[in-house]
């Protein structure tokens, strides 16, 4: 009933850029910190970015900043992560969270596949 489904993902080649969606349903997510991760084979999984409720504050990764940018539709219920200058090291999983104020992450999706080929 309460999930989050993304989209968006799929191949692309060195230097080139997707933007991922995040779904959320079942519940109101207005409120809550939202985050981007991802896991790469054999590699644990990993914080790329966050969003506060209003969408002011934003924290990303070291390895994407400048890079990467999340953003949310709070009307749509949806967050978007806009990577750019894609490198094969953004290859994983990327999965989207939710934060309610627990300090937690409560929610997760089922992830979609991001690959870069070089």
């Amino acid at each position: 009933q309460v999930q989050l489904v993304e989209s968006g993902g799929g191949l692309v080649q060195v230097g080139g850029s997707l933007r991922l969606s995040c779904a959320a349903s079942g519940r109101s997510f207005s409120n809550d910190v939202m985050g981007w991760f991802r896991q790469a084979p054999g590699k644990e999984r990993e914080p790329v970015a966050a969003i506060n409720w209003s969408g002011v504050n934003k924290k990303y990764a070291d390895s994407v900043k400048g890079r990467f940018t999340i953003s949310r539709d709070n009307a749509k219920s949806t967050i978007y992560l806009q990577m750019n200058s894609l490198e094969p090291e953004d290859t994983g999983v990327y999965l989207c969270a939710s934060m309610s104020g627990s300090d937690t992450w409560d929610y997760w999706g089922q992830g979609t596949q991001v690959t870069v080929s070089s």
